[in-house]
């Protein structure tokens, strides 16, 4: 089984290379963010011909995210149970047994500001949420833009980006209660040197400079960890024309 995450930054500019990308990496799943389409919008028809079902929750502009799957996804959740927030960040499915938990984590803005404050108790939210998931559905990943580098080996340059957003300390603390969950980094599963990166700027050449940070993330549970088998980041997209600012990241799982 071959799961996989990508915050594409527009669906409607980026759909070509998703169906390009998926004819060639062969992923069983997929997770997207950031597809910013209207349900009404999105593009089953063209997903579908690709040989994908599909599930999204989106809205105009902003956000959105989507699960793709070659079978079919049962029990879809679009909410966090409590939490009454117009942003489409949060969509979860199960697919072949497993439980997919596709977050879209709220960037922040900056240390210390009222959206700062607000992803941090968005985190809470899904901590909580996940906690009550993982009683259900033991066998789980939790996968998306994190917009969090765990660590400064995921930062390529920890000090001019030391306590800043996506790497301030209550941001990787709240990672951290989300992985003590019984959760496991499953890129750190298999590769535990750093200077590999998921996300850069569109700007100082950052991709071409290998400017990076490590915010893409799939998580996998206790009860999955043994079938973990490789993870991944494909670099390729980034390097098309017209790309997102993040690249997909995947992770190879034995089945049962």
């Amino acid at each position: 089984m071959k799961i996989a995450s990508w915050n594409v930054n527009s669906l409607n500019v980026r759909l070509p290379h998703l169906i390009e990308w998926l004819g060639s990496a062969a992923p069983d799943v997929v997770a997207l963010q950031e597809t910013k389409l209207e349900n009404s919008k999105f593009p089953v028809d063209a997903i579908a011909a690709a040989g994908y079902r599909c599930i999204f929750s989106g809205q105009k502009t902003y956000n959105g995210v989507a699960i793709l799957a070659r079978d079919e996804t049962g029990e879809a959740l679009t909410d966090i149970p409590g939490l009454d927030d117009p942003q489409r960040r949060i969509l979860a499915a199960t697919v072949g047994g497993v439980r997919i938990v596709n977050l879209y984590v709220v960037n922040g803005q900056a240390v210390g500001s009222e959206k700062f404050a607000y992803k941090l108790a968005w985190l809470a939210k899904v901590r909580d949420f996940l906690a009550a998931e993982m009683q259900r559905f033991p066998q789980m990943i939790v996968l998306g833009d994190f917009n969090i580098a765990p660590d400064d080996r995921d930062v390529y340059d920890p000090t001019t980006w030391h306590e800043q957003i996506l790497c301030s300390t209550p941001e990787r603390t709240a990672l951290k209660s989300l992985l003590d969950l019984g959760l496991h980094d499953s890129f750190r599963l298999f590769t535990p040197d750093g200077g590999h990166y998921s996300w850069w700027d569109y700007r100082q050449a950052g991709f071409r400079r290998n400017l990076g940070l490590r915010i893409d993330l799939i998580l996998a549970s206790d009860a999955l960890r043994r079938r973990c088998r490789a993870a991944t980041i494909d670099r390729t997209p980034r390097t098309w024309e017209r790309p997102s600012d993040h690249t997909p990241v995947l992770l190879e799982m034995d089945g049962e």
